[in-house]
């Protein structure tokens, strides 16, 4: 392993690669520190420390930005309004037949989705930091904070506008970050922000564990969240390499005086085909009902059910109904994300079929079988990886947001891999020997 980071850093253009990027994270760690004009940053300080533990339902958004949302700064949205239009964008490719016929255009169709993404990133940042101000004017940013109504003392249409164009800025500049990365750096930039993000919350989240500790000074609640967290790392490494490989065989082909393939390949299906995607949505379905509830007024049976059943992630019904949705979600992101009857189709159009399964509408089913079969426990283990951290940590005090959660884990070990990947691929380039040998 060390060898293969010393000879990463002694191939030029590799370096200037990993410099480059290690220069972007940088940046963007900076910004996440510098708060926008209009903020009594002394009073934000002091809710952060008050409310630390408890952020209740903005705890996942300040998870995906490093901090910044609870922080108020200028990339307070971070990533999320890029990762939320990208999802709605893939969404609306199965719905739209234009934007589906603009994806199988190439490299000029993605070009232009990718355009639209950025228009949508924008005009949700301008959304959500409009709703971010609101919310700290009200004070419910901070619920319980004696001081959360002081956060922004100028609470005229000026000072507004303001602060909600700084941070539709900040996140236009984020995605600006991830799209250099992306160009001359190593990996996806947009994941590699995200990565850093929560990999950044990582530190002061653990030393809280052993400050709240009682074992040894808390030496051993901090050992055994350690334990806890390689262990589900090695897991869901193990689950996220695992794949079914489905044999193809393409028959020859004479096309002139060539003669063109007889060769066999395999289409690889993953284990967990859709990703962090159905805890995403999971976590953002459950956390609707406790905002309108937040923001309603009056006192009503239904506000303090919610209030007592999903507001909480240790509880049996908010266990139930996030394990529920991962399950659901993970189904129905991979029906729109593989579909059986396109690859059938472009397999039948090359001359290659499944051996023992006839070409065309077979073999499409052949595939929806074999998808069925495998997303059953890709889910339950989405759900799995979700929960178990959260149920082992509440006993140390953890908060529900903690960043040895399923979210974390699932974001930051796919990222960590395909970079990892990426870097490895251009060392066996030139000769080198991998991290992965």
């Amino acid at each position: 392993m060390l060898t293969a980071f010393i000879n990463a850093f002694k191939t030029p253009d590799l370096r200037k690669k990993l410099l480059f990027t290690l220069g972007m994270i940088v940046l963007y760690r900076v910004g996440t520190h510098v708060p926008i004009p209009g903020v009594n940053y002394r009073a934000v300080q002091a809710c952060v420390t008050e409310a630390s533990g408890n952020q209740g339902l903005f705890g996942l958004v300040n998870l995906f930005s490093g901090g910044a949302l609870l922080q108020i700064t200028i990339f307070a949205l971070g990533i999320l309004p890029y990762i939320t239009a990208s999802i709605i964008l893939q969404l609306l490719t199965v719905v739209i037949p234009r934007l589906e016929a603009m994806k199988k255009e190439g490299q000029a169709g993605t070009t232009k989705i990718t355009q639209y993404t950025r228009y949508l990133t924008v005009a949700l940042a301008v959304l959500q930091g409009t709703g971010l101000v609101a919310t700290a004017r009200s004070g419910a940013l901070f619920s319980g904070c004696s001081v959360a109504a002081g956060i922004i003392p100028d609470r005229s249409i000026f000072t507004t506008v303001t602060m909600v164009i700084c941070m539709t800025a900040g996140t236009a500049l984020v995605m600006w970050l991830g799209e250099l990365i992306t160009d001359r750096g190593i990996g996806n930039g947009m994941s590699i922000l995200m990565f850093i993000s929560i990999a950044a919350s990582f530190p002061s989240a653990l030393w809280a564990i052993k400050k709240q500790g009682t074992l040894a000074g808390g030496w051993i609640e901090f050992g055994s969240v350690i334990v806890v967290g390689l262990a589900m790392v090695g897991l869901v490494v193990f689950v996220e390499q695992a794949q079914r490989r489905i044999p193809v065989q393409y028959a020859k082909r004479m096309i002139g005086r060539r003669a063109y393939g007889g060769t066999s390949t395999y289409i690889p299906v993953k284990v967990n085909q859709a990703g962090v995607i159905p805890v995403i949505f999971a976590s953002s379905l459950l956390s609707i009902p406790a905002l309108v509830a937040q923001f309603s007024g009056g006192d009503s049976v239904w506000k303090r059910w919610i209030a007592q059943n999903l507001t909480k992630g240790d509880h049996p019904v908010y266990i139930v109904l996030y394990f529920l949705l991962i399950v659901f979600f993970a189904f129905f992101y991979v029906s729109i994300s593989f579909n059986p009857e396109d690859v059938a189709d472009n397999m039948k159009q090359y001359g290659g079929f499944i051996p023992g399964i006839r070409a065309g509408r077979p073999t499409a089913r052949y595939l929806s079988y074999v998808l069925n079969r495998i997303t059953w426990p890709g889910s339950l283990y989405l759900g799995v990886i979700a929960l178990v951290p959260t149920i082992a940590l509440v006993g140390f005090g953890a908060s529900q947001n903690f960043p040895f959660g399923g979210t974390s884990i699932l974001i930051i070990v796919g990222v960590g891999l395909e970079t990892v990947k990426q870097i490895e691929s251009q060392l066996q380039q030139r000769h080198y020997e991998g991290f992965l040998r």
